[in-house]
């Protein structure tokens, strides 16, 4: 790992996680005293940043932590149901035996570090330690691959986790992920749609509440 990908690494993680609030702006200075970091692969980092549309540069203005509207973030939860519905459909018609073995394994793993968190956050890591990241390769569509893992993916984990640590989140996401994992092994597609659309509905709502309460406290 060299030097800028170990730097592009921490300030993604610092954006997910919330550190680097939505709409921040972020200079080279200030970002080159947090990471102890020159200029040079900083400016290599910021790059590959914005190719996953996690910042955007604008000439004379600087550089901003990427932010969209509550009426576009809404709008993306509606999308995501639709598309992961469908990715789910397929995942049980054709996601081997092995892999939702692995996918029940990880999924171990997230309750084990739910329960470290003392139930305050359900944090996942980007790829294959993603349950939805998953869920779409097991589809085996690559339309949807494209749509759902593309730089729509980055955007979707750095919302997902900002809103994953409301009371009591935590918990029923991982039930539902448990419930969507035991239709697919059942092969039934159907009601493996039916629960990823709940599951993110759900997620939507818990959305919604969570950006009105920001709005009457800000």
């Amino acid at each position: 790992m060299t030097l800028a990908d170990r730097v592009f690494e921490q300030i993604q993680n610092a954006i997910v996680h919330g550190e680097l609030s939505p709409g921040q702006k972020i200079g080279e200075a200030e970002l080159s005293t947090m990471f102890g970091v020159s200029r040079g692969p900083l400016r290599e980092a910021i790059r590959r940043l914005e190719g996953r549309g996690l910042v955007v540069r604008k000439p004379h203005s600087g550089t901003t932590v990427v932010e969209v509207s509550a009426d576009e973030l809404v709008q993306l939860y509606y999308v995501r149901e639709a598309l992961e519905g469908m990715a789910c459909r397929l995942a049980a018609q054709n996601m081997p035996d092995e892999e939702i073995a692995e996918l029940q394994a990880l999924l171990e793993q997230h309750q084990l570090q739910i329960e470290k968190d003392q139930g305050q956050s359900y944090y996942q890591s980007e790829g294959d330690f993603d349950f939805h990241y998953r869920i779409v390769q097991g589809s085996r569509n690559e339309k949807l691959k494209h749509m759902l893992c593309g730089d729509l993916y980055h955007l979707v984990r750095m919302y997902r986790y900002r809103f994953s640590s409301a009371r009591g989140r935590p918990q029923k996401a991982l039930a539902e992920h448990l419930r969507i994992v035991e239709a697919i092994a059942d092969r039934d597609g159907e009601l493996a749609e039916l629960l990823m659309r709940r599951h993110i509905a759900a997620s939507r709502r818990n959305a919604e509440k969570r950006l009105q309460i920001d709005n009457l406290t800000t």
